[in-house]
């Protein structure tokens, strides 16, 4: 039985299952209340802690609450790797997130059915997972960033979402899994400083930036929040009001409320908030925390003595606790399971393999293809392949990732789509972080001997991630500068100079890049993310044309590092497509394919609920089959605040066949031209609005990569006449 010794479930050996707390018949709330009538408060209290003691008198077992799947079961051996989650991002596809999730649920009920059977109830078994990170990915330097989904409060929302409904499932009863929105909820960095960090962040941008994209997912019925580390202006994210204030009192949040780990202890260890442990675990209790990722919690028996927290508030945390686990049906019956089903078989099973590799190939994004140097001829006689990435786990796995039973590098998914007889080379070249002791490289004086060379560069996660994580990093998982490291740009330069084939680069990594030099000297660019599993086949996929390249950008590549305000500040002013003052190296949205599209025949009516209903035909004018991704921005005119350049509204991914075409349709209401004023206050625009609805974000360097000519126009609001 999940969460309970299979050997304790015979209710004819054991009375406990016939108690109102072990009956899945009975209301929720009644079951809780009953246990709770029987616990001492010390039982209670050794709860409330991430790695929560047995109360076998009750029919309790321990129950470790960590447990990561960022993108795949992680930290917990054999699963299905599926693309970092920055890389998901890059589909645009909210079906294909929720398909990813839905697959690692499966996978991570069958590990916890294998775990309990054998009474093993460690970290990295549960089924209380600590995903999504729906943080805004502002500022590139961030190591972090890789696991969000990019830059954007509305896509962020949209796909977060997508993954909440798939990792918790459809059942009308029982949680598959139980999802969190982490880290609430102003919180991006920087790394080093994220225990003492003071985050100032204005009302405007709090309402109209950090927040949306939480309340997407407190409203797709996430069952838990996680607290961020730091401060914001002032007051500290675990023990101050922003949980009760927003998430319960505003938003009517029903789920339970983690502590990162270690942030209890951050509040007199590092903010300096609290004079010792046990007025940090009342502060964060009060606050809202309802389970400490740690160990501070173990303080409120002396907290309670003092005066500091009533029983009231520690039966109110420990009352949301139990909700969840009985919601995944932790203490029911076993025919009462309705995932005991999933077993061994289901993990990294073929079909999820298959659905990673579809995944990787739809997140890879073309940046570049001069000429149609791309997708390589398959009658190629030689390919030369250069670079660490080429042959590194690490260019595919990312952060919080579990390992698969079969990883495919870039190189090895080339060699298997090459012509056999094909000549395929590789070399080094040079590493990811260092440049090389030997001055004559004899990889670049080989390469022009072949008919063309795959370049595979950027970054891993020895250079960027979470504190602690990224070894090379010489700020705690952040990066100093977003350029590449400088010995990889100048072994490119050289090899372009002594090389006429064309050259294909491979960029890997979780986050923007300025690569101008790549841009201007290489042949063709794909940016491949952290690809997963599956990652050398889906770029091999693309490189010789089986997928049509479809991934956008979640994110703005800015030119330089110089075009970034200072990290530190948390206004949203010049950063992200929203608020751009400089134009990018690759605008938000932005990816080709090796098929043309074109937008048409834009069109508006109005609806009888006041809604305007924006359409528009898109037409495949290229030679192959292939998706386009349909973004409608709305940017209103003459606003009565300030408001955002432009704005992300929705998403349609068409899929096209040669002279092909598709009419997408969007709702636009009310809600999607709400502006936000200085002080955070929400106003509707009752004015005149802009729509643009093309395959890129708006903007003279989309057409000037090539995205297709978006249509538009100026239309009135039909909600202006509403009162």
């Amino acid at each position: 039985m999940p969460g309970f010794p299979r050997e304790d479930a015979s209710e004819s050996r054991d009375p406990l299952h016939r108690s109102v707390f072990h009956d899945p018949s009975r209301p929720l709330a009644e079951r809780v209340a009953d246990v709770l009538g029987q616990m001492t408060t010390e039982e209670k209290i050794s709860q409330l802690r991430h790695s929560s003691c047995a109360v076998e008198r009750l029919g309790i077992p321990e129950y470790n609450w960590w447990n990561e799947c960022l993108h795949g079961v992680a930290r917990a051996g054999r699963a299905t790797v599926f693309p970092q989650a920055i890389g998901l991002a890059a589909t645009f596809d909210e079906d294909l997130i929720y398909r990813v999730a839905r697959c690692i649920s499966d996978e991570a009920r069958a590990k916890y059915n294998l775990a309990t059977k054998q009474n093993r109830r460690r970290q990295y078994h549960g089924l209380t997972f600590w995903t999504p990170n729906i943080n805004i990915f502002r500022d590139p330097r961030w190591g972090r960033g890789q696991e969000t989904y990019g830059e954007d409060p509305y896509l962020t929302g949209l796909l977060g979402s997508a993954f909440v409904r798939g990792l918790q499932g459809n059942h009308p009863r029982y949680l598959q899994a139980a999802a969190c929105a982490k880290h609430f909820a102003v919180h991006s960095g920087p790394e080093r400083l994220r225990h003492n960090f003071d985050a100032r962040v204005s009302p405007k941008d709090l309402w109209e930036t950090y927040l949306p994209a939480f309340r997407h997912l407190v409203e797709a019925d996430v069952e838990a929040v996680m607290s961020a580390y730091n401060r914001a202006n002032g007051e500290p994210l675990t023990g101050g009001s922003w949980l009760r204030d927003i998430l319960r009192d505003r938003w009517g949040f029903q789920g339970h409320v983690v502590s990162d780990c270690g942030a209890v202890a951050d509040l007199f260890e590092g903010h300096k908030v609290a004079a010792d442990a046990t007025e940090a675990a009342a502060m964060a209790l009060r606050s809202g925390v309802d389970l400490n990722c740690g160990c501070v919690y173990s303080h409120l028996d002396e907290a309670l003595k003092a005066g500091m927290v009533d029983e009231e508030e520690i039966d109110g945390a420990l009352s949301r606790l139990l909700r969840t686990r009985l919601l995944l049906g932790m203490f029911d019956p076993p025919e009462a399971d309705p995932f005991q089903h999933l077993g061994p078989d289901t993990i990294n099973c073929p079909g999820h393999k298959l659905l990673a590799r579809q995944a990787a190939a739809k997140s890879i994004v073309l940046l570049k293809n001069t000429g149609g140097t791309l997708p390589l001829d398959r009658g190629l006689r030689s390919l030369f392949v250069l670079g660490p990435g080429a042959t590194s786990a690490e260019a595919l796995l990312a952060n919080y990732h579990g390992v698969a039973s079969g990883l495919v590098t870039i190189l090895e998914g080339i060699v298997a789509a090459a012509d056999p007889v094909c000549s395929v080379a590789y070399r080094q070249g040079f590493t990811w972080d260092a440049p090389n002791r030997s001055s004559h490289s004899a990889a670049i004086m080989e390469a022009g001997d072949y008919d063309a060379v795959v370049v595979v560069m950027g970054i891993c996660s020895i250079l960027e991630g979470e504190e602690g994580d990224a070894i090379a990093s010489p700020v705690d998982g952040d990066r100093e500068r977003i350029e590449l490291p400088q010995h990889q740009v100048d072994t490119f330069t050289e090899l372009r100079a002594r090389t006429a084939a064309p050259i294909i680069v491979v960029l890997v990594g979780g986050a923007a890049l300025a690569v101008p030099e790549v841009h201007e000297l290489a042949d063709a660019v794909l940016l491949a993310w952290y690809p997963g599993e599956q990652g050398g086949a889906a770029v091999a996929d693309v490189l010789f044309g089986d997928v049509n390249p479809s991934g956008r950008l979640p994110i703005t590549f800015p030119r330089s590092t110089g075009d970034l305000p200072p990290y530190e500040d948390y206004s949203m002013k010049g950063r992200t497509y929203r608020f751009a003052e400089q134009t990018p190296l690759y605008p938000f949205g932005f990816g080709l394919g090796y098929s043309t599209f074109e937008y048409h025949d834009l069109s508006v009516s109005t609806t009888a609920d006041h809604r305007l209903i924006v359409q528009c035909r898109v037409a495949n004018t290229g030679r192959l089959p292939g998706d386009e991704v349909a973004q409608l921005y709305i940017s209103p005119v003459n606003p009565s605040v300030a408001a955002p350049v432009t704005s992300l509204r929705g998403v349609r991914r068409v899929t096209l066949a040669p002279g092909q075409g598709k009419t997408v349709s969007f709702p636009v209401s009310s809600d999607d031209v709400v502006l936000i004023d200085d002080q955070g206050h929400p106003a509707t625009h009752r004015g005149r609005i802009r729509v643009t609805i093309g395959g890129s974000s708006p903007g003279e360097r989309s057409r000037q990569l090539g995205a297709p000519v978006p249509v538009g126009g100026i239309f009135d609001v039909p909600w202006s006449k509403m009162r």
